[in-house]
């Protein structure tokens, strides 16, 4: 898609989010850049697509301070409720990833706002991304074969088929692992968000 397409069209004056918003990468980045933010995107697709401020700022402050949202005090509640109602909200208003009544105190999901789950591969630490790990796991496959086929010991021994019924369980199992770690971090997936 060429940068120039990415841009979301504007909405009209009734607080609506998007329908089937396309986003630039850099309003993108931009809004996933802080926490909160990406709190409250994880939040709004697990809970039915929109929300009370008031749940939700509980529900962000419980995050934060790594509580359940019955622990959470009226002092970080309310810090986190005016941030997302003064800042967080509006900008995300502005974007087109919400629909954000001030008024009313709700949010609403724009359409689009569930691929923003694509931009989202966390990598913690020193950890591969899973592209760098099936590049690594074919190049390893691909030595294997060629060493098979040259005859380099214990490869040469060891028969076609044996060999490739060994990649396919690693290749499964590696796919398997893939859809495990993929569900535990996706935003709106879990009752708690993931954490870089």
């Amino acid at each position: 898609m060429a940068a120039e397409t990415l841009h979301r069209e504007d909405r009209d004056e009734a607080n609506e989010p998007t329908d089937g918003a396309a986003f630039s990468q850099e309003v993108v980045f931009e809004m996933l850049s802080n926490s909160r933010r990406r709190y409250v995107v994880h939040y709004l697709l697990d809970n039915d697509r929109d929300a009370e401020l008031r749940d939700l700022a509980r529900a962000v402050a419980a995050w934060e301070n790594d509580k359940r949202p019955d622990e959470v005090t009226s002092q970080e509640r309310r810090r986190v409720y005016n941030a997302l109602q003064q800042a967080h909200l509006p900008k995300m208003d502005d974007a087109g990833l919400v629909a954000f009544d001030a008024s009313r105190g709700t949010v609403v999901a724009a359409d689009g706002l569930a691929d923003l789950r694509v931009y989202l591969e966390i990598v913690p630490g020193d950890e591969i991304s899973w592209s760098q790990y099936y590049f690594l796991l074919g190049a390893f496959f691909g030595s294997m074969t060629l060493a098979s086929l040259v005859g380099v010991d214990p490869f040469g021994a060891v028969p076609g088929v044996a060999l490739a019924g060994a990649f396919a369980l690693v290749l499964v199992a590696s796919a398997a692992a893939h859809v495990y770690h993929d569900r535990k971090m996706r935003l709106g997936a879990d009752e708690r968000p993931p954490s870089a």
